[in-house]
């Protein structure tokens, strides 16, 4: 159910019942976007290990640039606000970073 196909019928239905569906699909929506930060993470703490084994810096500011537009423009499109949107990836790419620092550098070949 979405705000969208709720109908007069609705409003007469027990108010309790229709806010414990809600809450259900709430929490399976923030177990998915748990699971899928973790899936994303593993992928960045991949790239952490590629770029110090390369001796390649932690940020990339283009790429930081491009994610943001990206994210930005999908927000819109999916009727999010596109602030928000750069609100949540700006905390995700300061965490990021931070795991690619930490990740230890590679001695340079002799």
């Amino acid at each position: 159910m979405n705000e969208n196909t709720m109908g007069p019928a609705d409003d007469a239905a027990d108010p309790l019942a229709q806010l414990r569906e809600l809450r259900v699909s709430i929490d399976n929506i923030d177990a998915a976007i748990i699971h899928m930060l973790a899936e994303r993470f593993r992928c960045t703490q991949r790239v952490g290990r590629l770029k110090a084994a390369h001796h390649l810096p932690p940020a990339d500011p283009a790429r930081e640039a491009e994610q943001v537009a990206r994210l930005r423009s999908l927000a819109a499109a999916a009727r999010l606000d596109p602030e928000f949107a750069e609100k949540f990836l700006a905390f995700v790419i300061r965490e990021v970073i931070r795991h690619h620092e930490a990740v230890p550098r590679a001695a340079p070949a002799a």
